[in-house]
Order: structure tokens, then C-alpha cells, then sequence
């Protein structure tokens, strides 16, 4: 089965939250250079040394306005596949930022997300020197969320952490309270709306199955701190059934109107028609079938029982 990639979740998940992970990843930033002022997305494509080069699609600069005029040009490159990240392609785009920016302080962060033990450590920095001579020094930030334990993280009032928490190591049997602890988490320190956005999110790269829902919810409804949160969920529940019940009302009116459509047409063509042929219509609940049966109601020279259903 192919790995499903959420490197463009990830993406978004800083899009929405850039002062809550520079605060987490980086919070010397804000110690150093005050409060930040403004926040940029570099929304440009790194420059391709061969056009049949491939784009470096994961990476997510941010330029940050500090109260003192400082600025922050910050790098995050996501990876889950750590086979597929290359410290040469990382001190390329860089560079390239550098240039484009070039009164910006450039920081390279790399995060890897999977939830694997390595056998293998990554390049974490490259190095040319002569004798007492430096030409080249390249390292960047490293950050492995399996490296932190979700437990020592429940306390941080910080909305990324909350939404990272089941990508942390954890043990099998804290699974559902490390996931609850997300889910909770959120509720409490995001907006409605993107706790809603995120709460899937967690669902999915977690892999959250029914069972764990259901266990989830049991957790949730028997805890105090998350009272409000239940009742969120059952106000959802209720929300999505009563829009599901007028979906399903509003398709049920569309395929008893085209019934009478089709029953009426075949009346005005041929007279009283037979309660057989009435049956047979009123048996039928596929709106596209009932469509077509319309038409043919409409354009047909002859009635029979047989032919005009089939």
C-alpha cells in the first residue's frame, strides 16, 4: 500500500498557527527580538538548477517582522520519508533564499513526522576546511517528533502541540488519552472552526478508526475538563443528522415529484394508464433512472407495460 503523504497538512497547519510554532520551535526568536509584528508567506518556488528537476514542494518559508526590526526568514521543510530529504537540496533552496532576501536572518528547520525509531541518523551538517581555514559550514535545525514523549506535552498551552501530540512517542496502552489530550487540547485553545479543520486532521494521519471514536467519546463524556467539549460533539451530531434528514427529505420529494411527472405525462399522452404500470414506477427510487423514464414517457409513440419499464 502507498504511504499517504501529509506534508501539504503540515503546511497548512503553520499557515494557520506561524506565532504558535516559531513559540514552540523556536522561542529564542521572540526572546531575542521582542513580539512579532507581521507575518509573510514566501509563496515562491525554489529556482531549478535542470528543468527536469523536481520542485521542492515541501518546504514552507515564513518571514517574520519582529518589534525591533528584525527580520526572520524561516525555513520548514517536512519530511516523512527521512530516505527522501537531502542536506544539499536544503542548503540549495537556502541559499536561494539568501538571495532573495537578503537583509533576513535564514534559519532552516527540518521536521520529521514519522513515527519510526532510525537505525540511521540523517545528515545533520556539512563542512569544508583547510588546515584553520572554514569555506563552507551548513547545519540546520532538527526536530523529530518521535523523539518527544506526548506525555510531558499535555500541559503546554500551545495549539501545535496539541495537534502534534499522536505523532510523539507514546505507549500502546496511552494511545487514547495521548489522541483525547489532542482532541481536548484544541478544543480549548483554537477556534471553532479550526478545531474542526485540525480534529480531522488528527483522524487522519493518527489513523483514528471507529472503535477509537467510540472510546474516544466514552473518554471524553467522563471527564470534567472536557465537559464542554462533549457537548460540542453531541451539538455537532445533532447539527450533522438534522442536515443529513433534510438532505434525505429534500431527495425523497425530488423522486416522488418525477413519479407524478412521469405518471402525468404518460396520462396526458394515453389516457388512464394501467395501475401495473403505476406499480412498477412507484417501485423505482434511482433519481437518475426515474430521469430517464421521464423522457422516454415524454417521447415514446406507444405504451405497453413491459416495454416502457424496461
Amino acid at each position: 500500500m502507498t504511504k499517504q503523504s501529509h506534508d501539504h497538512n503540515f503546511k497548512n497547519l503553520f499557515i494557520d498557527f506561524p506565532k504558535e510554532t516559531l513559540e514552540w520551535f523556536f522561542p529564542q526568536a521572540q526572546q531575542n527580538w521582542g513580539d512579532v509584528r507581521k507575518v509573510e508567506f514566501v509563496r515562491q518556488e525554489p529556482k531549478k538548477r535542470k528543468l527536469s528537476e523536481q520542485s521542492l514542494a515541501l518546504d514552507m518559508p515564513i518571514l517574520f517582522f519582529f518589534e525591533n526590526q528584525q527580520l526572520l526568514l524561516w525555513l520548514v521543510e517536512f519530511q516523512e520519508d527521512k530516505a527522501k530529504f537531502s542536506i544539499y537540496k536544503l542548503l540549495r533552496y537556502t541559499t536561494d533564499l539568501m538571495e532573495a532576501h537578503p537583509h533576513a536572518l535564514v534559519i532552516p528547520i527540518v521536521l520529521f513526522t514519522d513515527r519510526t525509531k532510525w537505525r540511521k541518523d540523517v545528515v545533520r551538517k556539512l563542512q569544508t576546511k583547510l588546515n584553520d581555514r572554514l569555506f563552507l559550514h551548513f547545519e540546520y535545525m532538527f526536530f523529530k517528533l518521535f523523539d518527544f514523549n506526548a506525555r510531558d506535552y499535555y500541559n503546554i498551552n500551545n495549539p501545535v502541540v496539541k495537534i502534534l501530540l499522536p505523532k510523539m512517542n507514546y505507549k500502546k496502552d496511552e494511545r487514547i488519552e495521548v489522541i483525547r489530550q489532542a482532541y481536548s487540547g484544541l478544543f480549548q485553545l483554537a477556534s471553532r472552526m479550526l478545531f474542526d479543520k485540525y480534529v480531522d486532521f488528527i483522524d487522519v494521519y493518527a489513523e483514528v478508526s471507529e472503535e477509537e471514536q467510540e472510546s474516544l467519546y466514552h473518554e471524553i463524556i467522563q471527564h470534567k475538563e472536557t465537559a464542554m467539549l462533549a457537548q460540542y460533539i453531541r451539538e455537532k451530531g445533532m447539527q450533522q443528522g438534522m442536515q443529513q434528514g433534510m438532505q434525505q427529505g429534500m431527495q425523497q420529494g425530488i423522486i416522488q415529484n418525477t413519479k407524478e411527472n412521469i405518471i402525468e405525462a404518460l396520462e396526458l399522452r394515453f389516457g388512464k394508464i394501467s395501475s401495473e404500470i403505476i406499480d412498477k414506477i412507484n417501485q423505482i427510487n434511482d433519481p437518475a433512472k426515474l430521469k430517464e423514464l421521464h423522457k422516454k414517457a415524454i417521447q415514446i409513440k406507444e405504451i405497453d407495460s413491459f416495454g416502457f419499464i424496461c
